[in-house]
């Protein structure tokens, strides 16, 4: 968020990895619509979904008779996106004769229809994506290292959702919240829920949490969700056993007096309530220094025995003040 909020508004290039689902296409459109250029258009092209032979077509536009089933003159994209910003999504798919006349679109800031010798200007903004390794493509001679430097001005990089945990909580109000205005339904969750949904790995990311979202509303329209409403591979905690009091006061009580329970513990919720992404922040920061202590203070073992990238951690321990050598 920082980083986006760095960037918006700069005219500069913008280029955001992460995995498949990891909420590119939203980066995109926020880095959009809080610039200056948000009163034009946003202009999305999936690069690996048009045909390469099209895709030349599709992004500078052609005259009518410029190939054959040209039949008519036709607004390509970059135009469309004049004064705005265009959105070139998976641009690792783009074959290497476009890259390179992209490259002089960035370079020139101009381009010509197919079959027309006349020069237009681009005043557009170009925020691309890919879920792919771009270094690893240009060794292989598959990306253009020099499209790749005048892309990259600006690098975000989408943590997998199982690398942020604490934003699911979060993400179920965002998708909640956006599903009661468009007068969809609603749902809530419970903790013992959300705390389940918190411990799953999710290879499918955001894409895979609003699917999940929009399945229980279907299935429970304006109800609570606990564990036992999830999918059977979601429920990685038990829901709590309202008919033993005794054990659930107990609990309660350990909930509330602020100690954390351990992975493999009920989710309980304190009589009182609690400030669940400060609950999960704690949990998090109590599994770090963890994982630090068993590592020696090493940074990348630690980083192995949590599951997540070094970098990731690196940012963690920024974020949370966590001192590698105490």
């Amino acid at each position: 968020r920082e980083l986006m909020a760095q960037v918006a508004d700069k005219e500069v290039s913008v280029l955001i990895t992460g995995e498949s689902g990891t909420g590119k296409e939203v980066v995109a459109r926020n880095l959009h619509y809080n610039s200056h250029r948000r009163n034009k258009p946003f202009v999305p092209v999936n690069c690996g979904a048009i045909p390469a032979e099209l895709l030349e077509s599709e992004l500078f536009g052609h005259e009518k008779g410029a190939f054959t089933g040209a039949i008519s003159t036709r607004v390509g994209r970059f135009e469309l996106a004049q004064g705005g910003t265009l959105f070139l999504d998976e641009i690792g798919d783009m074959p290497l004769h476009m890259q390179v006349k992209i490259l002089r679109v960035l370079q020139e800031r101009t381009f010509e229809r197919v079959g027309s010798n006349k020069t237009q200007q681009a005043d557009v903004r170009v925020i691309a994506a890919t879920h792919k390794n771009l270094e690893e493509m240009i060794a292989q001679g598959e990306f253009r290292e020099d499209l790749y430097y005048r892309l990259n001005v600006f690098p975000i990089e989408m943590p997998a959702l199982r690398e942020r945990v604490e934003d699911i909580p979060l993400l179920i109000n965002e998708l909640v919240s956006r599903m009661e205005q468009e007068k969809r339904g609603s749902l809530r969750f419970n903790s013992a829920a959300i705390l389940s949904l918190c411990r799953h790995d999710w290879p499918g990311n955001v894409r895979e949490l609003a699917n999940l979202v929009e399945r229980l509303a279907i299935m429970h329209p304006y109800g609570v969700i606990g564990v036992h409403e999830l999918p059977a591979k979601f429920r990685h905690v038990d829901d709590l056993d309202e008919e033993r009091p005794e054990e659930l006061e107990a609990l309660r009580q350990e909930a509330s007096s602020g100690g954390l329970p351990g992975l493999d513990a009920p989710a309980m919720l304190p009589v009182n309530g609690l400030d669940l992404k400060e609950y999960l922040a704690n949990l998090e920061k109590s599994l770090i220094r963890q994982a630090l202590e068993d590592a020696g203070g090493v940074v990348a073992r630690a980083a192995e025995k949590l599951h997540i990238r070094r970098t990731t951690l690196v940012e963690k321990l920024k974020k949370y003040q966590i001192n590698t050598d105490s």
